[in-house]
Parts: C-alpha cells; sequence; structure tokens
C-alpha cells in the first residue's frame, strides 16, 4: 500500500509516496480502515520541521497524518461499536500513520463518520472539531457561562478557528473573530458577530476585553492573557506544551482578578466524535475545507497549509463517498 512519510525533516519538499508493508490483522478492540482522507494540521507541520523530534526517534521514515476519514476493511474480536463497510472518522496518537490507504486504530479513537457530507469533507474534522470543541467546552466551561458571555476566536478562519467560532456562535454568546483582513467575510460567514483585522494591531488595543479567548496559533503568553481577559476570564491556547500551560495545571488562578490561562490537550474521544458529526448532519456546524489535494500532491498540501489557508487543507487518499 501507498504511505506518504519523510525520512528526514525539512520543507514540505522532503515528504515522498512511499510503497509500505499493509498492517497486520486487528487484535482486541482494534479496526483497520480503509483511509478515504486525512486532514494536514499543525502536528503534521511541526514534525516534519523537525520541531518534535522526540516522537520520531527510531521511526523513520515516519508516515504523517493524524485524523481521517474511511471505511472499516477489518474488525478485531473486541470490536462492538462498527462493522466492516461503516464510514468513520478517527483520531490517532501521535504515533501517526493516516496518510496510508490502510491504518490500525482503537475503536474509542473512532465515530461514524457524518451521512450528510463526503468523506472527502469529514477527514477535515476530527483533530481540529475536537480541539475546538474541548477548548472551548472543557477548558473554558462555555456551556456554563451566560448568554452575555463575550468569546474571542484567535486564527478564526484557520481549522481550529472555524470550527471554534462556529461552536461558540452554536452555544448562544457573542463570537468576536480576529483574523487576516482578508478573511474578515469568511469568518462572518462562519457566524463571527463582531470581526477584528489582525493588521490593525492586536486584539485588546482598544481596551476591549472578553470572558473567553481562544487562542488557536497559541502564542499569546499568560502576560498577554490578562491584557484580554476580564475579571473571572479564561484564556485557553492550543500550545499545550509550554511554561506557561504547565504553570497553570499548578496554579489555577495565577492571573489578576481571578483571570486564568490554561490550554487544551485535544484527547480522542468517540463520544466528542459522534457529537461533531450529528452537528455537521443537522446541519448545525459545517467542516470548513479550504482545498483537497491528491495523495501524489501531498508537498502541495504541506505549502497551502502553511500560507495560512481559509479552514481545512485535505488530503485525499482513496474514494470517497
Amino acid at each position: 500500500m501507498r504511505a506518504v512519510r519523510f525520512a528526514g525533516t525539512g520543507g514540505p519538499e522532503v515528504l515522498r509516496v512511499d510503497e509500505v508493508p499493509e498492517p497486520r490483522a486487528p487484535r482486541g478492540d482494534e479496526l483497520v480502515v480503509r483511509v478515504a482522507a486525512s486532514s494536514v494540521n499543525g502536528t503534521d507541520l511541526g514534525m516534519r520541521r523537525g520541531g518534535m523530534r522526540i516522537a520520531t526517534v527510531g521511526r523513520l521514515p515516519f508516515t504523517l497524518g493524524f485524523d481521517l476519514s474511511g471505511t472499516v476493511e477489518r474488525c478485531g474480536p473486541r470490536v462492538t461499536a462498527f462493522a466492516p463497510g461503516d464510514a468513520v472518522t478517527a483520531l490517532l496518537g501521535h504515533g501517526g500513520g493516516a496518510l496510508a490507504e490502510l491504518v490500525t486504530v482503537r475503536q474509542g479513537r473512532v465515530a461514524l463518520a457524518p451521512r450528510s457530507v463526503d468523506l472527502m469533507v469529514a477527514g477535515g474534522m476530527p483533530l481540529a472539531g475536537l480541539t475546538a470543541l474541548q477548548a472551548l467546552h472543557e477548558r473554558a466551561h462555555l456551556h456554563l457561562r451566560p448568554s452575555a458571555t463575550r468569546v474571542l476566536v484567535v486564527g478564526a478562519t484557520g481549522g481550529i478557528g472555524g470550527f471554534g467560532v462556529q461552536l461558540a456562535a452554536l452555544a448562544g454568546v457573542h463570537v468576536t473573530a480576529l483574523a487576516r483582513r482578508d478573511d474578515l467575510p469568511a469568518a462572518t460567514d462562519l457566524g463571527a458577530h463582531e470581526v477584528l483585522a489582525r493588521e490593525d494591531g492586536p486584539a485588546g488595543a482598544s481596551g476591549e476585553r472578553w470572558d473567553v479567548v481562544l487562542d488557536t496559533p497559541g502564542t499569546t503568553s499568560a502576560a498577554g492573557a490578562a491584557d484580554l481577559l476580564r475579571e473571572g476570564g479564561v484564556l485557553v491556547s492550543t500550545r499545550a506544551v509550554s511554561r506557561d500551560a504547565l504553570l497553570s495545571r499548578v496554579r489555577r488562578d495565577h492571573l489578576p482578578g481571578g483571570r486564568r490561562y490554561t490550554a487544551v490537550m485535544t484527547a480522542a474521544r468517540s463520544q466528542d466524535l459522534a457529537r461533531l458529526a450529528r452537528l455537521v448532519d443537522d446541519g448545525r456546524l459545517r467542516v470548513p475545507v479550504d482545498s483537497v489535494h491528491p495523495m501524489a500532491q501531498a508537498v502541495q498540501a504541506h505549502r497551502r497549509a502553511q500560507s495560512h489557508p481559509v479552514g481545512k487543507v485535505v488530503v485525499q487518499v482513496g474514494a470517497g463517498r
């Protein structure tokens, strides 16, 4: 079977499509999934560039891809929730492997794919969608906050940000989107009530403050968070491994006025994936897709992903539906 791998770190040109062995027969609660699509995430870009070398030590060449859509091919003897032929989505661990024609994954990381969209679209949902959902509802407890809550989504038209704007709007709160000026119409289309252009300076420069800030680039420090938040507010960063994120786990309230800085570490939970799929099928959530690239053009997909796309960059591995 074919897989997209890199043997040495660097720019997109280090990616190659190789022939690799097919996975062994599934054991226990494992599924073998025939992959239709996978999306390019920050984790893929970081690993390819060499920023996460510990995850690839002794594992080169490394197969990229951390989320997927596809069809169940085979089931292990303890699989109870799926059957061959089921269309599914999944989030893999840091071992990657989704950019291959077949992949093995445990059923707790899998959910039925939304029925209302093609698998090419569904492939853009798992990692970005789960990150936004868990950041807003598990870390910021948005579902427990009043309707007067004001939310700022930084990087509002990226993969995570596109889901974040929609999920915050679905919670019935006021959503401000921060993005590049050219992308502001897309942020409005996703449901933002107010838009701010990044080119006009840092958010909060005018004195505006928010109850919840979702920092999708993960570039705001704890000190910077204090300048964006109302009293009792929380900033959720997507950068789970940083000094400020580690400090936030030790001291819950370490900013003035009961403000908090925290980070989301995305968990692969089938129930959360199923929740996202239901929202898509109900027509309440859109998977924002920037572009779809065939597997043979993985290099071009990575180039597009690092050039500020509007939505998810998807790599087509197999057939859709």
